[in-house]
């Protein structure tokens, strides 16, 4: 008798990252001997800075190798709410926060922590691509709001109400945005908190990943309107602000019942962080916001010159993204056009196209809640982009 090899229906629920299987096909097509630009991934393409690995080292001397608090150690969690306070205008106690191995797993003990079955969760589009994922993991009915090149893709305070109802548990968004770049002001989020306020159960979460990554005067955060506090949870980590991806710490701030939600949750699923990865951590959030100047001002050289490029290529419609580093363009001018038997049917198609054509590796919008676009990172040298913008346009030139 052999085994059944069927998975559970939780895991069927679920897609793969686009992302991440963007990346895998990427690699495939260099392994085969293809030279592939990758603009599919969202990492800085930057090292750690030295004073941050020092850091590092030092917590393995001291000897931070041993089992820790679940929510994170204790100075760490201070160092983080005096970041909040400093950076955010954002009172949280370090009871309040919660360290996660990467704002992933924050996110998803945010969602499985407070998400009923049956509950809605609203999405504004485009949305992270994992959002959608962990809604469904959680059995939420996941509510999309859609929007255009021509909103900057944001909602306004009115398509927030018309979307809110008493069966919304949570609002996910991200300032600036994965994928758009998006970042919303002071004066929409007011407005955002004018709503927010009538509906008492819903809990507004702001992922704020990409703060730093910010080409607007200032990062304003929803916590931070007295109003909402107690129904808002801010999301952050230091993957992207300080380079640091492979270290794998995310935090949150909440209200108190949120945090040991997804303390308790957490200690059942991976316990504490890595100790040495806090221990980096600390001196990250703890620096002063400017040591991340230098690669925002890279990433703006980058928007502009990207931006230029794709600007330049018939069909391809883009707007100037506020934060992060992606172009999110709108493509859709390409669909029901052909070339060598190839048909482009949607973003999926396009996505696949570029990449076997012109071997540049980028993500489809439809993961992303926006099947009308592509996502592209400029987080890459000047000389790949220039050159991933000549082989785009000489592939979508031939479409027709």
């Amino acid at each position: 008798m052999s085994l059944n090899q069927k998975v559970s229906g939780l895991l069927e629920r679920l897609s793969e990252s686009a992302t991440l299987a963007m990346a895998r096909k990427s690699r495939e097509l260099k392994e085969a001997g293809h030279a592939v630009i990758s603009l599919s991934l969202g990492e800085p393409d930057f090292d750690t800075p030295d004073f941050i690995k020092d850091a590092a080292k030092e917590g393995i001397d001291e000897n931070y190798t041993h089992y820790m608090p679940v929510n994170g150690y204790a100075d760490f969690r201070e160092s983080i709410s005096m970041k909040f306070k400093r950076d955010n205008n954002i009172a949280y106690t370090a009871d309040q926060i919660v360290v996660s191995t990467g704002a992933k797993q924050s996110l998803a003990n945010l969602i499985l922590a407070v998400v009923n079955p049956g509950d809605e969760v609203l999405l504004p589009a485009p949305y992270w691509v994992s959002y959608i994922e962990m809604v469904k993991m959680a059995g939420g009915t996941p509510v999309v709001v859609e929007t255009s090149i021509e909103d900057d893709y944001k909602i306004s305070a009115s398509q927030l109400r018309e979307n809110l109802n008493d069966k919304t548990r949570m609002l996910i968004f991200s300032s600036p945005c994965n994928p758009s770049g998006s970042v919303y002001s002071e004066a929409e989020l007011r407005e955002w908190a004018d709503v927010i306020k009538d509906f008492p159960n819903l809990i507004a979460v702001s992922d704020e990943i990409y703060e730093h990554i910010n080409y607007t005067e200032n990062h304003f955060s929803l916590a931070s309107i007295d109003t909402i506090y107690d129904q808002t949870v801010t999301v952050n980590g230091v993957s992207k602000s300080f380079a640091m991806t492979g270290w794998r710490i995310g935090y949150i701030g909440a209200p108190l019942w949120i945090a040991k939600a997804c303390n308790k949750l957490q200690g059942q699923f991976t316990s504490g962080a890595s100790g040495i990865s806090q221990r980096a951590a600390k001196v990250a959030v703890e620096a002063d916001p400017s040591v991340a100047d230098e690669m925002k001002a890279i990433f703006l050289k980058r928007r502009e010159l990207f931006g230029r490029l794709l600007s330049e290529i018939d069909g391809v419609e883009i707007n100037q993204p506020k934060g992060a580093f992606y172009m999110f363009p709108r493509v859709s001018s390409f669909f029901g056009k052909s070339h060598n038997g190839t048909t482009i049917n949607n973003s999926d198609d396009l996505a696949e196209y570029i990449l076997t054509e012109a071997h540049v590796a980028t993500v489809s919008g439809g993961a992303f809640g926006s099947p009308e676009c592509l996502r592209l990172s400029y987080a890459a040298s000047q000389a790949e982009l220039e050159e991933a913008a000549k082989r785009m346009a000489d592939a979508l030139n031939k479409l027709s």
